[in-house]
């Protein structure tokens, strides 16, 4: 894994579990991002309004107070380019139809690992 492959690169981790969250922070910063938090699609909105630097959303789909979904919609609405990925435990392939019609411009299937994390990332 290329140790600065998302060297400065602001991304946006939305997750609501405090575990996933960690990981997936400590993966980014040893590839070098610097990574913003929100634990719900609310906060997600609100912290993609005041960082206008935020370059990828890492969305979780299964969030409290506002799902990913509508979370990624709303984003959307703000006309700015940011590239937003779901991250979800569900592989149906009728669920990765929805998740690409719903606004977002990848997915990653949950459990994430980091070599698969960071080319995803690296590579958009």
């Amino acid at each position: 894994m290329n140790n600065q492959a998302l060297k400065g690169r602001i991304i946006l981790v939305v997750e609501d579990d405090p575990s996933s969250r960690l990981y997936l922070n400590k993966i980014l910063e040893k590839a070098g991002a610097v990574i913003l938090n929100a634990g719900d699609g609310l906060e997600a909105i609100k912290v993609t309004e005041e960082n206008t630097g935020i370059e990828i959303i890492l969305m979780d789909i299964q969030l409290p107070v506002m799902d990913g979904y509508l979370a990624a919609q709303k984003i959307r609405e703000m006309g700015r380019k940011i590239r937003i990925i779901a991250q979800t435990a569900y592989g149906i392939a009728g669920d990765m139809e929805e998740i690409m019609t719903m606004g977002f411009d990848d997915y990653i299937l949950k459990p994430i690992y980091a070599d698969q994390l960071i080319e995803k990332l690296a590579s958009g």
